[in-house]
């Protein structure tokens, strides 16, 4: 049943505890702020300082968490049919909460929808190509 979990759930729930802690909570315009502001600076071999906040790592999860939804994409189990439809009403939910609620109206948050909705389309793509290849295997030996 963990199959079925879509795992961009869990920086998108990151997200939300970060932005709800925030006083004010779905109404706050502070949120932000909070993810941009710069949690620590690496010094670069360039002698140049890269600052990284909260919202750099946030995404930098949720891409490495979308590449492996994107290897989950590839089953052609029936596990998957759930994962597809839950990665849906995800991304619906992050839809609703970057339109209409000031403390995810946010760059970070608007790039983790994206990934959620690349998820989504690329989860349902891969199943009807793997599906059609499945229909053209059975009918090409007769």
């Amino acid at each position: 049943m963990f199959a079925a979990f879509p795992l961009l759930a869990l920086p998108v729930l990151l997200y939300n505890l970060i932005a709800l802690t925030l006083a004010g909570g779905f109404r706050s315009v502070d949120a932000g702020a909070r993810v941009i502001e710069p949690l620590f600076a690496l010094h670069m071999t360039s002698r140049a300082e890269w600052p990284v906040s909260l919202g750099d790592l946030i995404l930098a999860v949720a891409l490495l968490v979308l590449f492996i939804e994107l290897l989950k994409s590839t089953t052609s189990r029936r596990v998957a049919i759930i994962n597809h439809s839950l990665s849906m009403i995800l991304f619906i939910a992050c839809l609703v909460e970057f339109l209409l609620a000031p403390a995810f109206a946010t760059s970070t948050f608007f790039l983790l929808t994206l990934m959620v909705l690349l998820d989504v389309l690329a989860g349902f793509i891969v199943t009807i190509v793997a599906a059609r290849r499945d229909i053209d295997l059975s009918t090409g030996g007769v």
